[in-house]
């Protein structure tokens, strides 16, 4: 279904010439060999261009069309036309003299079989200049001074003439197109991307810029070992894939990732996606669900539109709810790449999905807080220690999460309990994890048809539910409720109650809570001589809770009951700090 669809996408981009056709490949090149009409190497050129690093400008290899490279594994592979010094020069950087002259030899052998028929100046000259060339004496060559050092480092080379690069001469192209759809010597067989009989590819070509994997490139379909193989087959010929359907899907693939714009990091995860039709206008809305702001009111208004199922036009493009649309998680392993997820649905589908996600999230905002939305990043971070050296959230629940998000599935287990250690070490219920807590039991009970009476619909509000019966959301009002007397009796205190008592509290209120209401009698008591009506607002507030409570305390309180207990937390505290700014406001 992968290589389906990604071959599917390289047919339209192909047809809209946004893409290499088959054979032709986008390479990095940093110099360019001039060549005289005899052959003879005139200069080097450097073709570098500058682009900006991070805030400066920096001399980067340029990216041109050429032919394909082969994969280079172990063995001597010589491409066509564009290649390193070791291939085109024969010039030895690795101490590897023998190799090297075998590169060499490559090389020319390459460039003679095919050249050999065609009749055109810049053919003429690179046959010319692999005749005449002594890999013995390249170093010493005075055309190759001032790069030499450049040269040796790695960079591509590629060949020109006076009249321009030689792998844009039409002859040159028409060799290369015919030997590319010549060559294929392996065994006959039945794509099973296109269903067409052809000659089967052993060897896929490589996916390059994916975060953590080999900057050669990775495969994504690979067979490496004997456990691997059936029926004798050898390497990719276990998985029959035509020449036509490995490019295809490679190239598509190599372009996505390419696009810096519309690639993103979740975990260890790189994420691409693309809609069936190539238009990037569903990209470029797609991400921006995921970025710091979605909040724009223009933004929600076109997203609102397109869930409800309505065609919008964004950025010229008219954008169909109904579109196929594709999205591909691939994490590094080695030498290959793993597909973390892998997800087909329409346009509007997915969309429907993130704004479900987005709508369970939703919980009072305090006034500190810049995102009116929680993005995919600093949900995670939720779950991470802020104060530890790596900040990143375990790779296995980004990706889990994402997927959850994309399919409207249940959360993984995991993110909750990332958020109940964190909350159980810093103790401390931020804005992200309340609005974690709120939505895993929401979607939990969405998903089983199942309230759960631990933590039920009336615990689940964006707001302070003033009117819940239930013991341990109260519970936690009543804690932010002593938390404030014991602020207001002691302003400025290092260490409250939450930092000695809020886990305990949450785990056995039995034992802590008559220890917390007799310690709050005392900060009253010494509240009363400066704001008596200050003590009247707060014991009004805890007779009203604790009448609430019942005659006794929960002995125990399981892990939803504790994320009732932290809801009921956060809703008073966010609820005591708002009427502080409306107060301010007046």
């Amino acid at each position: 279904m992968i290589l389906q669809a990604l071959t599917d996408y390289y047919r339209v981009l192909e047809q809209a010439g946004k893409i290499d056709a088959p054979g032709w490949a986008p390479v990095k090149v940093s110099y360019a060999l001039l060549l005289s009409e005899n052959g003879t190497l005139e200069q080097v050129i450097d073709i570098q261009t500058e682009q900006p690093r991070g805030k400066k400008m920096a001399s980067a290899p340029q990216i041109l069309s050429l032919p394909a490279p082969v994969k280079r594994t172990v063995g001597v592979a010589a491409n066509f036309l564009c290649d390193n010094a070791g291939y085109l020069l024969g010039i030895d950087s690795k101490g590897k003299p023998q190799r090297t002259r075998e590169c060499f030899e490559a090389s020319r052998s390459l460039h003679e079989q095919l050249l050999a028929g065609v009749d055109s100046p810049a053919a003429r000259a690179v046959a010319a200049f692999f005749r005449s060339w002594d890999p013995e004496t390249a170093r010493e060559h005075p055309a190759l001074a001032e790069h030499l050092e450049d040269i040796l480092s790695g960079g591509n080379l590629i060949f020109r003439t006076l009249d321009g690069y030689v792998h844009r001469d039409p002859s040159v192209r028409r060799a290369w197109d015919a030997f590319y759809q010549a060559e294929g010597d392996g065994p006959q067989g039945i794509c099973l991307v296109t269903g067409q009989p052809g000659p089967v590819e052993s060897v896929h070509p490589a996916i390059k810029n994916v975060a953590g994997a080999q900057s050669s490139g990775a495969a994504l379909v690979s067979f490496n070992a004997p456990a691997f193989c059936s029926y004798g087959k050898e390497q990719n010929l276990n998985a029959p894939t035509g020449k036509y359907a490995a490019f295809a899907y490679t190239s598509a693939l190599n372009a996505l990732l390419a696009d810096r714009e519309h690639v993103f990091r979740v975990g260890d995860a790189t994420v691409v996606c693309w809609a069936r039709s190539g238009e990037r206008g569903y990209q470029d809305v797609f991400q921006m669900f995921f970025s710091d702001f979605y909040d724009e009111t223009d933004l929600k208004g076109l997203v609102g539109a397109l869930c409800q199922g309505n065609p919008v036009v964004y950025d010229e493009t008219k954008l169909d709810p109904s579109m196929d649309f594709y999205i591909l998680g691939l994490s590094p392993n080695s030498a290959r790449l793993s597909v973390r997820f892998f997800l087909h649905n329409t346009f509007g589908g997915f969309l429907r999905n993130v704004q479900a996600h987005y709508d369970r999230l939703e919980i009072v905002r305090p006034a500190y807080d810049k995102f009116e939305t929680l993005p995919l990043w600093k949900l995670l971070s939720e779950t991470v220690n802020q104060n530890a050296r790596d900040k990143s959230p375990a790779p296995d629940l980004a990706g889990e999460v994402l997927r959850a998000v994309l399919t409207n599935t249940r959360y993984p287990a995991t993110l909750l309990n990332g958020v109940a250690l964190r909350i159980r070490a810093e103790r401390e219920v931020t804005r992200g994890r309340a609005a974690i807590v709120k939505a895993y039991y929401q979607k939990l009970a969405e998903t089983t048809k199942h309230e759960n009476p631990d933590i039920p619909e009336e615990v689940l509000q964006v707001s302070l539910n003033p009117d819940a019966s239930n013991v341990p959301y109260t519970l936690g009002r009543l804690f932010s409720v002593l938390e404030a007397i014991q602020a207001s009796a002691n302003p400025g205190i290092n260490a409250t109650i939450k930092d000695k008592y809020f886990n305990s509290a949450a785990a056995t209120p039995a034992v802590i809570f008559p220890i917390l209401l007799n310690l709050a009698q005392k900060h009253l008591k010494k509240l009363r001589g400066s704001n008596a009506g200050l003590v009247v607002f707060y014991e009004k507030q805890l007779t009203e809770l604790c009448s609430r409570i019942g005659e006794q305390y929960p002995a125990h309180m399981n892990l939803p009951q504790q994320g009732s207990f932290q809801l009921g937390y956060y809703c008073q505290t966010q609820a005591r700090y708002q009427k502080k700014e409306e107060a301010k406001d007046v």
